[in-house]
Formats: structure tokens, sequence, C-alpha cells
């Protein structure tokens, strides 16, 4: 796995301006939750005793409830350590705080692939089960795998009669693509200055990227 890189002083300034709390300005920076902790404070604040404390947003001002892990439903940690069963949660939201919270590097484990789409910010990254028990969130149970890792080294990502889709010559009559962004995707292009302004739809944000 590729060692964390190191951030300057002036990286977390331009990530604190772009976000409006310290988990926020690790995504921004696709880093883990502790390596930007580690970061930020050791560079001195006007006013502040460091980075990471003037970035602190305690009251969630101006996140989403559901980007905001103080007040969540549920301990992604018990659900780690298997005190809490997995299968009464949404494993999207699962997947999402196991990031949020510095569990998981939003990156594949085996050649730390990290591109996201530009059309929707999304990133190719399969959770992938070493036990093959999804149930099982124990942290060396669990990585994330790019499409070609996952596919080099585990198996088929779609079936047969996907790809024959996929690669069939015939054209596909009345094709329409479903732009639809979830909440957490939105959140994620907010802070890169695409989709701030107020009445914004799917259309309107991806016809700006």
């Amino acid at each position: 796995m590729p060692k964390a890189k190191p951030l300057g002083k002036e990286m977390i300034l331009a990530a604190m301006a772009k976000t409006k709390s310290n988990r926020a300005a690790c995504r921004y920076l696709n880093v883990s939750y502790q390596h930007y902790k580690k970061w930020a404070k050791i560079y001195d604040s006007e006013t502040h005793d460091n980075l990471f404390e003037q970035h602190k947003n305690q009251s969630g001002k101006g996140i989403p409830k559901f980007l905001n892990p103080g007040k969540s439903d549920f301990s992604v940690l018990d659900i780690i350590e298997g005190r809490l069963d997995s299968s009464s949660f949404n494993p999207q939201k699962i997947k999402h705080r196991l990031i949020e919270e510095g569990y998981l590097k939003e990156e594949c484990n085996q050649c730390g692939y990290h591109e996201r789409r530009v059309i929707d910010y999304k990133m190719a990254l399969l959770l992938h089960f070493k036990d093959g028990n999804k149930k099982h969130y124990g942290l060396d149970n669990v990585e994330f795998l790019c499409y070609n890792c996952y596919f080099t080294t585990i198996g088929d990502i779609f079936n047969d009669k996907q790809i024959e889709g996929m690669e069939d010559h015939k054209p596909i009559n009345n094709a329409s693509v479903d732009w639809e962004l979830d909440e957490y995707t939105k959140q994620r292009l907010a802070e890169l200055g695409l989709g701030d302004d107020e009445g914004d739809d799917e259309l309107n944000i991806i016809s700006r990227l």
C-alpha cells in the first residue's frame, strides 16, 4: 500500500478554505482523518493553538446531518468490533462512515487508485470482505479495491448478460442517462465549489463540470 503523503500547511489551509470541518477537509485532501489530524496539529494558527483546533466544527453548522458522525443513529465502531448487527443498517451508509471516521482510506488497498469520475465525483472502489461474510466489518476483514484489482485478484464484477449489453453493437433506442446524485455526492461536489447555488439540481451541477 502506498505510503501516506505529508501535508503541507498551504495544502491544509486550502482545504480549510473549501470546507466547513476537519472531517470535510480530510475528504477534500483524500487522506484519512487520523493522517490529516496529525499534520493539522503541527501548524500554528493565528486564532487557535493549531490549524486542527481552528477548523473544528463541533456544532455541525452547515453540515448535513447524514454527514455528521456526532449525530449518528449508530456507532460504526460497534459494528466493526461485532457488538452491533450490521444487517440492520444500510451498507452504503456503513461504507461512508468507515471513510468519514477515518477507519478506511478511500483508495484501492492494492494499487492506491483514488481518481474520481468528473461527472459525479464518484470513485471506482468496491468494499471487499476478505472472508466473504458481508456482515463482518472487522478492520482486518474489509478493504477497498478498484475495479481492476478486484477483477484481477477476486473475480468478475459484471455477469455475462451485463457485459453482453455493454459490448453489443446494437443501438439502444430512447436511452437516457440517470444523473441523480445522492446527498453524499452532492456534499462532496459542494466542497469543490460545485452545486452551491440555491436551487441547483443535478443537471445544472453536471452541466458545469
